[in-house]
């Protein structure tokens, strides 16, 4: 559970409702179903328009990473590498075909492929950087779908706020139904500004954090698998996998 993120939420919503009711506002006043209809239903609409629908829904499922990010365990891929690598410099790359049926990542048991079957190493990156590129690129495709609602929503509160005072504007002659409309104009901008600033934009930035982790992972993976198949000493590939996450990032 990554606990940074859900005291990030929690915190910039609650000085902002802390902060309206100080200066003598309800709670009640930023409840506003029409704009919030208006704001978080156009945004929803306009990214769908955008967004092949494949891409869309990996992207909603993407959103727990935010307070969940996927398992990414380098110390143990670097212990499991090094195990491989003394495999391979005492009974031979063939004898790697054992580990293969273990392995749960595909990309693993790939890269283990490759080396039992003796491709260069060469051709072995040229391969496997391929899927990475593929694989980052569609994870980035997902996540971008936060990134394009947080573009979307100020705008689409925007157009809220219009329809309000047109609202009014109709109503000019009919106090009783000022408030409401000024009300609904005014609260659809917060919604707007608000849903941008407070989540979809800073979903869009910690997913894409979590993306660059993953993809590093996969890189130093690479990096081992290379080594292996270029008959590294096990210390020093050891070594050079360390130096990936040395700044403990991950």
């Amino acid at each position: 559970m990554d606990k940074i993120s859900l005291a990030g939420l929690f915190l910039g919503l609650t000085v902002i409702v802390a902060g309206h009711l100080l200066e003598g506002g309800s709670f009640s006043s930023l409840l506003q179903p029409t704009a919030f209809l208006i704001v978080i239903g156009g945004t929803l609409g306009a990214v769908m328009l955008q967004s092949p629908f494949a891409v869309f829904k990996r992207g909603l499922k993407m959103v727990k990473w935010v307070f969940l990010p996927p398992p990414a365990n380098h110390q143990k891929l670097i212990v499991d590498i090094v195990r491989w690598s003394n495999i391979a410099r005492k009974d031979g790359l063939l004898a790697l075909e054992a580990q293969i049926g273990g392995q749960r990542d595909p990309f693993v048991a790939k890269g283990l492929q490759l080396l039992v079957d003796g491709t260069e190493p060469n051709r072995m990156r040229e391969i496997l950087e391929v899927d990475i590129s593929g694989q980052e690129a569609s994870l980035r495709a997902a996540a971008k779908i936060w990134e394009s609602a947080g573009g979307y929503a100020p705008t689409i509160g925007i157009i809220g706020a219009v329809m309000g005072l047109i609202h009014v504007m109709e109503n000019l002659s009919d106090p009783a139904r000022l408030g409401s409309g000024i009300a609904v104009a005014f609260v659809a901008t917060i919604y707007g500004v608000g849903s941008a600033n407070l989540i979809f934009l800073p979903v869009a930035k910690k997913l894409i954090a979590n993306i660059s982790r993953v993809i590093m992972v996969r890189e130093m993976l690479l990096d081992g698998l290379l080594g292996i198949g270029n008959g590294d000493n096990p210390r020093i590939i050891e070594s050079r996998l360390q130096g990936y996450f040395a700044d403990g990032s991950i």
